[in-house]
C-alpha cells in the first residue's frame, strides 16, 4: 500500500492498534472465563473459539500490508513523537517475529494452550504427572522452534528469556543465582540453628468467608478501586489487565493457611497497580501494559515482600485480623504476626515460600527448563529431576506431583523462560528500596498507619506512568542506576539476621 501522507500512515497504526487490543481483550476474557467461571469440562468450545481468534489475529499482525506501514513509518522516523516512534519500533519487533512463525503453528499452538490449561488443572487436582506430560511435551517443542524464530543468532532459551526480560542470558542467570545461592545457603543454615518462629497459629481454621473480607481490606489499604479492579478466585492467582481502567486479579483459599490467599492478593494487587499506573496515552496501544516480566514482578514482589512481610505493615493490618479472627488469633500480638509471617522454613511450594528461601525454587524450575529446551532432560524425567533438585537445594522431599512439579500454571500456559524474571525482579525491587528511602526518608512511618500512598506515588513516577515506553533496562537504570544484585542479599541478610538475632 501507498501512503500519502504521514498522518495517513499514523491513522493506519493506530487502528491496528485499537482492533488488535480488541482482540487480545477478547481472548483474555475467554482465558479469564476458562480459569474463573466456565464449567469445568467446556475447554473444547473454547478450544475452537480460540482457533477461530489467533488465525485472525495472526492474518492481522503478518499480513504484508504492515511491511509496506512500517517501512514508510520508520523512512520517517524523525518525523513522529516519542511514543509514536516506540510504538513503531514494538510494531517491528512483533512483525518480523511473527513473519517467520508459519500461520498453521500459530493457531495450533493456541489450540495446545487452551487445552493444556485444562488438562493442567485437572492433572494437578489429581497428582498425575502422566495425563499432563503429552501436552508438555508440545509445549516443550513449540517452544524450542520459537525460539529459532524469535531470534535464531541466540541460543534457544536465552531467546525464550528474552522474550520475559529483554537482554537475560543464561550466562547473566547463572551468575545472579551463584551470588544470591552464596548468600542464602549459609544464611539459612545459621537461622536453622537458631530458635525458631512459631507460626501454628496461622494454621489453624480460617473460614473462606471471613478471609473473602480480609481480602477485601487488604485490597482497600493497598489502594486498588474496586471500581476498576475486581478479584475472583482460580486455583493459581493471576492478574488480567485489559487497560488501565479494567484488571482483574484472582487468588485462592485454603482454610488452613490463611496467608496464602493474603500474599497472593497483594502479590496480584503489585501487578494490577502497575498495569493500571500507565499513562492513559498508551492504553489501546502496544505500549500498554508493563514493559517486562522482570519488571512486573519487580511490583509485586515489592507490594509483597518490601511492603506486605514489612513490621510496619504488619502492625497495620494486626486490628483488622485479630478483628475478623479473635479466636484463631487469641494471644497473638502484632509483633508474633510479624514473625510468623517472616518465618523461614524450606517448603514445598513456590507461592507459600518465605523472602529468604523463594529463589531456591526458582532456581530449581531454571534448571529444569534449561534441560528440557537444550534436550538434555526428557519431559517424562521431570517428575524426578524436579524432586532431586529440591532435596539438593532445599532439603525437602517432595510427596507428590500435586506438591513438586504440577504445582505452577506456567508451562502449560507455554511460559517458558518466565519463571526467572520472579527471581531478578525480586533484585530489582531491593534496589528501588534502596533509592526511595534516598528520597522519601522514612516512609515506613506512613505504613505504619495504613497509608501507602507515599510508596505507589513513588513507584508511579518513576516506573508506572510509563506502561512500555521505555525498555526495562533504560527504566530501571533511570531510576537505581546500574543493577547490583547486592542490593538484594544484604537488604536479605540485614532483615533475617535482625529477625533471628543472629
Amino acid at each position: 500500500m501507498t501512503y500519502e501522507s504521514l498522518e495517513q500512515a499514523v491513522a493506519a497504526l493506530r487502528r491496528h492498534n485499537q482492533t488488535m487490543y480488541a482482540y487480545h481483550h477478547a481472548m483474555s476474557a475467554l482465558m479469564h472465563d476458562a480459569s474463573t467461571a466456565a464449567p469445568k469440562n467446556t475447554a473444547a468450545g473454547r478450544g475452537k473459539a480460540m482457533e477461530i481468534l489467533s488465525g485472525v489475529t495472526y492474518g492481522l499482525v503478518a499480513d504484508p500490508a504492515n511491511g509496506d506501514l512500517l517501512a514508510y513509518l520508520e523512512a520517517h522516523a524523525d518525523a513522529l513523537d516519542d511514543v509514536t516512534r516506540r510504538q513503531v519500533e514494538v510494531f517491528r519487533k512483533g512483525y518480523d517475529q511473527l513473519g517467520r512463525i508459519p500461520a498453521e503453528e500459530y493457531v495450533a499452538y493456541n489450540v495446545l494452550i487452551n487445552d493444556a490449561q485444562d488438562v493442567w488443572e485437572k492433572a494437578k487436582n489429581a497428582s498425575d504427572f502422566e495425563m499432563f506430560a503429552p501436552y508438555l511435551e508440545k509445549i516443550v517443542d513449540f517452544n524450542r522452534k520459537f525460539a529459532g524464530y524469535y531470534d535464531p543468532e541466540k541460543l534457544p532459551y536465552d531467546a525464550l528469556l528474552n522474550e520475559y526480560e529483554e537482554g537475560l542470558t543464561m550466562q547473566t542467570l547463572d551468575g545472579f543465582f551463584a551470588e544470591l545461592r552464596a548468600t542464602i545457603v549459609p544464611l539459612l543454615a545459621k537461622i536453622q540453628a537458631a530458635e525458631q518462629v512459631d507460626d501454628s497459629f496461622l494454621h489453624k481454621s480460617f473460614p473462606v468467608e471471613e478471609q473473602k473480607k480480609l481480602t477485601e481490606y487488604l485490597m482497600e489499604v493497598q489502594g486498588l478501586d474496586r471500581g476498576h479492579c475486581g478479584i475472583a478466585e482460580s486455583e493459581h492467582p493471576y492478574t488480567l489487565s485489559f487497560n488501565t481502567r479494567d484488571t482483574r486479579i484472582t487468588t485462592h483459599y485454603y482454610e488452613n493457611h490463611v496467608t496464602f490467599a493474603m500474599y497472593s492478593t497483594i502479590h496480584e494487587g503489585g501487578h494490577a497497580i502497575y498495569d493500571m499506573g500507565g499513562d492513559e496515552v498508551y492504553d489501546y496501544t502496544n505500549l500498554q501494559g508493563g514493559v517486562s516480566m522482570g519488571i512486573h514482578e519487580s511490583q509485586s514482589r515489592f507490594y509483597e515482600n518490601l511492603i506486605g512481610r514489612s513490621r510496619a505493615y504488619i502492625h497495620a493490618i494486626y486490628p483488622k485480623f485479630k478483628e475478623l479472627f479473635p479466636v484463631q488469633m487469641e494471644g497473638v500480638d502484632a509483633e508474633m504476626l510479624y514473625r510468623a509471617v517472616n518465618k523461614v522454613e524450606p517448603s514445598l511450594i513456590r507461592t507459600e515460600a518465605d523472602e529468604l528461601t523463594y529463589a531456591l525454587h526458582i532456581m530449581v524450575r531454571y534448571e529444569i527448563e534449561k534441560r528440557l529446551i537444550d534436550g538434555t532432560l526428557a519431559v517424562r524425567d521431570v517428575p524426578a529431576e524436579w524432586n532431586r533438585l529440591y532435596k539438593e537445594y532445599l532439603g525437602i522431599d517432595v510427596p507428590d506431583d500435586k506438591h513438586g512439579c504440577l504445582q505452577d500454571s506456567h508451562w502449560s500456559g507455554g511460559a517458558v523462560g518466565y519463571f526467572p524474571s520472579y527471581a531478578i525482579g525480586s533484585a530489582y525491587g531491593a534496589q528501588m528500596l534502596s533509592r526511595m528511602k534516598e528520597d522519601l526518608g522514612d516512609f515506613y512511618a506512613d505504613v505504619e498507619k495504613g497509608d501507602l500512598s507515599k510508596v505507589t506515588t513513588w513507584l508511579h513516577e518513576k516506573i508506572h506512568r510509563f506502561a512500555s515506553f521505555k525498555k526495562p533496562g533504560q527504566l530501571f537504570e533511570d531510576v537505581c542506576g546500574k543493577f547490583d544484585a547486592r542490593y538484594f542479599t544484604d537488604y536479605l541478610t540485614a532483615k533475617f539476621t535482625e529477625l533471628y538475632h543472629l
